[in-house]
């Protein structure tokens, strides 16, 4: 869809040249189930995002949920990709570039891990959010300086993710807790696909023992639990991360029990309540497994969440997600709705 898209830009661009001046203006192309209203929401959450970047590059989260940056700058920097800006272009290229430099910055040289330390007591997760925004930032960087920088953390980063990975084959909240549950897990494989795609040596051992760690999660309804440790409760949350990232791995629904997690999700997860405890978190993958869908499954969606996301939008720009802060909301609804767009490489068909 997105050569589709693009060819059909060029297409107008090339009318254009040789139309009357005076007709040369053309209206804004948009992908199939954007409209204006949509892409003006859009406008106006990313200049939220870019108006309260921190002065070190970073986002952070206020409040009693703690401000975890390294996995928030991560989250916020995904949203200005999904918008087409990199770190040498693009409207918002600036900001690309300043968090990337922060994320940079507190990468260990020795562990490998990227993360605050003073911060955040969690590091997989910003972990995994930070490799997956400087992977995606990493195949578009245009300085071969910078560009040796990146690969060099980028090896790091994956080699620590593989060193913390369970013996059941998941992750946990840090790197030696030997411990593994679903968010931290779906996290880490994202990061790892983020990595491949961009050319990093990834080992598909480690892959291979994550994906049959989802798979031993899942219960007979094809919901996925929390960890396999837990009960059989199931989580329609880690479900829809879940299937994102089998999608991502490359693993479908000829696959029994993703489709059986495919369904669950479609009997589970309403577009339009908060029907999940976690009602960003679980878009935030469900959308990605849908569009990875395509088809009527998907177009049904997106008018339906695009519409939910509109009426949810503050006037400043902002949108508050899962109770847990503004940066976090208006980051997962950005990638949202800007799927269709297909400007990020992870989130691609």
């Amino acid at each position: 869809m997105r050569r589709s898209f693009a060819r059909s830009a060029l297409l107008c661009v090339l009318a254009g040249l040789t139309a009357p001046t005076a007709l040369v203006a053309q209206e804004p192309i948009y992908p199939p189930g954007v409209t204006k209203e949509i892409q003006e929401a859009i406008d106006r959450g990313l200049e939220w995002l870019a108006r309260n970047q921190g002065g070190d590059g970073s986002w952070r989260n206020g409040g009693m949920s703690g401000s975890y940056p390294a996995a928030m700058t991560g989250l916020a920097g995904m949203a200005f990709i999904a918008g087409g800006s990199s770190a040498t272009r693009g409207k918002y290229y600036q900001q690309v570039r300043a968090s990337v430099d922060f994320l940079v910055r507190h990468a260990d040289a020795n562990t490998g891990v990227i993360w605050v330390a003073s911060e955040e007591g969690r590091s997989m997760y910003g972990h995994g959010f930070a490799t997956l925004y400087l992977a995606s930032v990493f195949g578009m960087e245009e300085d071969l300086r910078k560009q040796d920088k990146l690969k060099r953390i980028l090896d790091k980063a994956v080699a620590l993710i593989a060193q913390a990975q369970s013996a059941a084959g998941g992750w946990i909240y840090t790197p030696d807790s030997s411990g593994d549950e679903g968010s931290v897990t779906v996290t880490q494989i994202q990061a790892l696909r983020a990595c491949r795609m961009a050319g990093i040596v990834v080992d598909k051992k480690v892959v291979d023992r994550a994906i049959d760690y989802i798979r031993k999660c899942q219960n007979d309804d094809g919901s996925i639990r929390y960890s396999l440790g837990s009960g059989s409760d199931g989580r329609p949350a880690i479900t829809a991360a879940g299937v994102a990232v089998l999608y991502n791995a490359g693993v479908y629904d000829d696959q029994p029990f993703v489709d059986r997690a495919v369904q669950y999700c479609k009997r589970q997860i309403s577009a339009t309540v908060d029907n999940t405890g976690f009602h960003y978190y679980a878009h935030l993958y469900w959308s990605q497994a849908l569009y990875q869908r395509g088809g009527a499954d998907w177009a049904d969606y997106y008018a339906k969440k695009a519409a939910w996301l509109l009426r949810q939008q503050r006037k400043d720009g902002s949108w508050e997600g899962d109770g847990i802060g503004s940066v976090y909301g208006t980051a997962i609804a950005l990638t949202i709705l800007q799927l269709p767009y297909a400007y990020a490489p992870i989130y691609q068909r």
